[in-house]
């Protein structure tokens, strides 16, 4: 099985490969075609990767052309999925719930994509779960972001000339960017507290030495995923009701509330802003999604009444050389968790549970139900699906 691995446009400088995972995947049996200089971001030269086992070429379309198995970071275009095989495989995140035109191109051009969105969070699923690394990345460089913002130190620190208070950071969402930075900034001496709207999470905040916010806003939950589920307009103003004293206390608010394959809910009112002390700093990680914050503005910085929003659209892509290990390391376990050793190939067949969660394509169809609902298609017959 031939893999391939091309540059893709929109600036994101992580890749889905590294040196190390070029020689475990030749070590399965593949083959690897790698496009000259997409390194450079990650510090890895051509040679770098000659010296690995891959093939560098300088020809993007014979790239394509030539890949049983399409790896990348962002999803292909619709020009790269017509220049791929009928039959082909592509792994990448996707945005399957936003990108239908993509989707149904993939689904005519008799493209299989695997989305790494979609990788169930279960036991066995671990080390393929994309999102998970990158988000735990991002928790940690926002605090790092917000603690090179802020015009006052983090830790408590006392010197002759007196005693300097412990700033205080308000983390709002316990997911695992939310629980990261808490954990970065309680290493860096910070006073944390974080809220969520699951309150299963409080024990896991509180073991990472900060405070629980506990609002009281009646019955909320959780999907089969772990992920929070929406909650109502009512229950939205209540949270933003006993989160406006926690965020005018606080010196750093990191929002992290996100919704899977659904626009991000705003919990940062602009009177919540104003209410806060100039020099604050607020970091809206879900501004690609619709934003957590109001006035946040994709990959700017903006000054609200003396507070700095900042809302980047890919935080992992500020430490793209780590971020790209971890990539790396998750897509060559979804390879190794696919492959057949006898054929040495990538069978979609093999795992009936972890890589059917992922599939969205294939044979010439939207496959996967999740997405085949949301884009209200009909219910495939079994028979219908992988076979």
């Amino acid at each position: 099985m031939h893999i391939g691995v091309v540059a893709h446009d929109g600036g994101d400088p992580r890749l889905p490969i590294s040196p190390t995972s070029v020689g475990q995947l030749l070590g399965l049996g593949a083959s690897i075609s790698i496009q000259s200089g997409i390194g450079q971001h990650c510090q890895w030269s051509d040679a770098d990767w000659s010296a690995a086992g891959a093939q560098v070429e300088s020809d993007r379309s014979a790239i394509l052309a030539g890949a049983d198995m399409l790896v990348s970071v962002r999803p292909p275009s619709i020009e790269d999925l017509r220049q791929l095989r009928p039959g082909s495989i592509t792994i990448s995140f996707l945005d399957p719930f936003n990108q239908r035109d993509l989707i149904e191109a993939a689904a005519s051009a008799q493209v299989s994509c695997l989305s790494l969105e979609m990788v169930p969070r279960s036991t066995i699923a671990q080390k393929m779960d994309a999102l998970s690394s990158q988000h735990s990345l991002a928790g940690y460089y926002m605090v790092l972001l917000a603690a090179e913002r802020l015009d006052r130190i983090l830790p408590m620190m006392t010197t002759p000339s007196g005693t300097l208070q412990p700033a205080r950071v308000f983390i709002i969402g316990a997911g695992v960017a939310g629980l990261q930075a808490i954990a970065t900034a309680k290493r860096l001496g910070a006073r944390v507290t974080a809220f969520d709207t699951r309150p299963e999470v409080a024990e896991q905040v509180e073991s990472l030495g900060g405070r629980f916010l506990n609002i009281d806003l009646g019955r909320t939950g959780s999907t089969e995923q772990g992920y929070a589920t929406a909650l109502s307009e009512e229950q939205l103003a209540a949270q933003q009701a006993g989160m406006t004293k926690a965020c005018a206390e606080s010196d750093i608010v990191i929002t992290t509330a996100q919704l899977f394959g659904r626009p991000a809910p705003q919990v940062i009112s602009q009177d919540m802003v104003s209410a806060m002390r100039p020099g604050s700093i607020i970091i809206d990680y879900a501004v690609s999604s619709g934003g957590n914050v109001a006035g946040s503005r994709a990959d700017e910085e903006v000054v609200v009444d003396g507070v700095r929003i900042i809302g980047l659209s890919n935080y992992p892509g500020q430490v793209a050389h780590s971020a790209t290990l971890m990539l790396a390391n998750n897509i060559a376990h979804m390879i190794r968790h696919g492959w057949d050793e006898e054929t040495k190939t990538f069978s979609l067949t093999k795992d009936e549970e972890t890589l059917s969660s992922c599939l969205i394509t294939h044979a010439g169809e939207v496959v996967n139900p999740t997405i085949r609902g949301h884009y209200g298609l009909p219910t495939q017959k079994p028979e219908e699906s992988i076979a």
